[in-house]
C-alpha cells in the first residue's frame, strides 16, 4: 500500500537528480515527457534557448484507444513535427519515470518514426 505524496516526491527527486546531467543543446536538444493519470505530454526543448521546439500531446489527439496506443501516437506525431523543424537527434528525458508502459511506448513510437536518441 503506497502513499501516493512519497511516491510523487520520489519521482521528483530522481527527476531533478537526471536534470543535473541531461541538457538539451542546440544541436541535440532535450525530449521531455510527462504522464498524468489519462493524458501524456511530449515536447522537444532548447535549454539554451530556453525554447520549446516542438510539442504534443493525447490532448490534441481524437482518437479513442488505450493509453499505451495513445503514447505512441503522440511519439510518432512528436517525430513528424520534429523532422519539419529539422531536428534529428534528442536527448531523452523520463522525468523521473520508470522506461515502461506509456513512456516506452512513446520513445517507441519517436523512434518509429525517426527519431534518434
Amino acid at each position: 500500500m503506497g502513499n501516493k505524496k512519497f511516491d510523487t516526491r520520489g519521482r521528483y527527486i530522481r527527476h531533478r537528480r537526471v536534470r543535473k546531467k541531461i541538457t538539451g543543446l542546440s544541436d541535440k536538444p532535450r525530449l521531455s515527457v510527462f504522464r498524468s493519470n489519462k493524458h501524456i505530454h511530449a515536447q522537444i526543448i532548447d535549454d539554451e534557448k530556453g525554447t520549446t521546439l516542438v510539442a504534443s500531446s493525447s490532448l490534441s489527439l481524437d482518437e479513442k484507444k488505450s493509453k499505451i496506443d495513445l503514447a505512441a501516437k503522440v511519439g510518432e506525431d512528436l517525430a513528424q513535427k520534429a523532422k519539419t523543424v529539422g531536428v534529428k537527434k534528442v536527448v531523452f528525458d523520463r522525468a523521473g519515470y520508470k522506461f515502461h508502459g506509456r513512456v516506452k511506448a512513446l520513445a517507441d513510437g519517436a523512434r518509429s518514426k525517426g527519431l534518434i536518441f
